[in-house]
């Protein structure tokens, strides 16, 4: 079975958060099940950094404003076509803004050339290759299936995934003439959203199917609530939109054998993880003592609930928790976070940036790790906090809902416990469950049962791919009546 995937972003070759890492993992994760995937993703000065062009497998004389060319290559076991497109992505900073963070103005004709390549590949564009499906991952690939759906490919099965339904990609009516699409695809039933042009809007109506990443994520975006003005659409798909919750890359992420900790450990010892704690109060200038270590691995805005944690940093030092933060994000939530660490030396430390040794080490030896996100799709740093052994607390939304199992009396006494939840998210709310997870602490015995349920979670893809498969196998079966 051969998958074509279009993403913005792919670990290890550009990651701006957890969709890197999926796109990374999950081809994979489908080799062994008989699903090839290539992957096509825009030619960012680092990707392209990553391999010496050869002979190209595609070229455009003027692709959304210049020339490009696509190459096929094979890095870091992933095979993958770069659109290179230097007008478009060879750029100094991110992947989508300026060094200060600012959006680029052309990233609707950026990710449309993206897209329009994607529509290309899948109607036969790549000699001798074609795919059977094609999967586009959030907004900025989402315009492939409109592509596709009024291209050459109408018949090819698709699939959106939605890793976060609040960035839609939405542009004034202004710039449909430029995307080489036909009238009648301005239209509702088409990429035609409140008057403009919505990426995302366009690969939900255009997609065979619709997946998130976790079941409860695909139940909430239903709602008002958390549907950001797409819940409309969303249920009247209902039944081709499934929730399907990531997995993680064991291999990169493995206690074991994971050579950014300074020690290494199991479920079986555990004892081994004091060398990475006591690194991280040498890395966050805290004190030495018998209490709890929290930390927050995350980007510091507020969808990640990271003013409700600014909100109870003086609560958390009293209960006797010290706190170290790795993160980057608004700069009123860091400086709150700076503002902290500063009040409480030694009890509270800050880092501010995006450090990936150091977030392995956070999980490797911090003991708890805090996520009161206001909705997450499916979040991955619960995961890898459930694998290292690094217990989660954690909002009851989306995917931190599914995956974590709240440590309350019941689950303690049958031994299924891998974390605690909390509900609503509020101050006072985050603040009793972290008291109780302190509480908790006060006890290894149950303490450590809990790190050692949550490593012995199955949070690899395996499960995860066998779903992909029966759902790109579904898609064949209807493309075949």
């Amino acid at each position: 079975m051969q998958i074509l995937a279009v993403t913005p972003e792919i670990f290890p070759l550009i990651k701006t958060g957890g969709l890197a890492d999926v796109t990374g993992a999950l081809p994979l994760a489908l080799a062994p099940k008989g699903v090839a995937v290539r992957t096509l993703v825009p030619g960012y000065t680092v990707v392209m950094e990553k391999f010496t062009p050869t002979k190209p497998v595609m070229e455009y004389v003027a692709l959304q404003g210049g020339p490009a060319r696509v190459h096929a290559v094979e890095i870091a076991g992933l095979d993958l076509f770069v659109l290179d497109a230097p007008h478009l992505f060879d750029r100094v900073g991110g992947p989508y803004g300026d060094a200060t963070g600012i959006d680029w103005p052309d990233n609707w004709r950026r990710f449309a050339a993206l897209s329009q390549v994607g529509g290309d590949i899948a109607a036969g564009g790549v000699e001798g290759w074609r795919p059977d499906i094609v999967h586009a991952h959030d907004w900025q690939a989402a315009l492939t299936l409109a592509y596709t759906r009024y291209g050459k490919a109408p018949d090819t099965p698709s699939v959106m995934t939605v890793h976060n339904l609040a960035f839609q990609g939405q542009f004034g009516a202004g710039i449909f003439g430029s995307l080489g699409l036909p009238g009648e695809a301005m239209a509702l039933d088409g990429v035609e959203y409140y008057g403009g042009v919505g990426y995302l809007k366009a690969g939900l109506q255009a997609a065979w199917a619709i997946t998130t990443v976790s079941p409860t994520y695909a139940q909430e975006i239903r709602s008002p609530e958390f549907g950001m003005g797409l819940d409309g659409l969303l249920n009247a798909r209902t039944g081709e939109l499934l929730g399907i919750v990531n997995g993680i890359d064991t291999a990169i992420w493995d206690p074991a054998a994971d050579a950014h900790l300074l020690a290494a450990y199991s479920a079986k010892a555990l004892k081994a993880r004091a060398a990475n704690k006591r690194a991280l109060e040498e890395r966050f200038a805290l004190d030495r003592d018998d209490g709890p270590l929290l930390c927050v691995v995350s980007r510091l805005t507020w969808q990640k609930g990271i003013d409700v944690l600014a909100a109870i940093l003086d609560p958390i030092v009293a209960a006797g928790a010290r706190l170290a933060v790795l993160g980057t994000g608004d700069a009123g939530l860091e400086g709150a976070l700076l503002a902290g660490a500063a009040r409480h030396r030694g009890r509270i430390g800050t880092v501010i940036g995006y450090d990936e040794a150091l977030s392995h080490l956070l999980q490797g030896g911090a003991d708890a790790i805090l996520i009161p996100s206001r909705f997450e799709p499916c979040g991955l740093t619960q995961l890898y906090g459930l694998r290292y052994g690094c217990v989660p607390i954690v909002a009851r939304t989306g995917g931190l809902a599914d995956t974590i199992i709240d440590a309350n009396e019941a689950a303690i006494a049958a031994g299924a416990a891998t974390g605690f939840q909390f509900s609503p998210l509020t101050p006072d709310a985050f603040m009793q469950t972290i008291r109780r997870a302190v509480a908790t602490y006060a006890n290894p015995t149950i303490w450590s049962g809990i790190q050692k349920q949550g490593m012995k979670s199955d949070v690899s893809w395996s499960r995860s791919a066998d779903r992909y498969v029966d759902l790109y196998k579904s898609l064949l079966a209807r493309k075949g009546t």
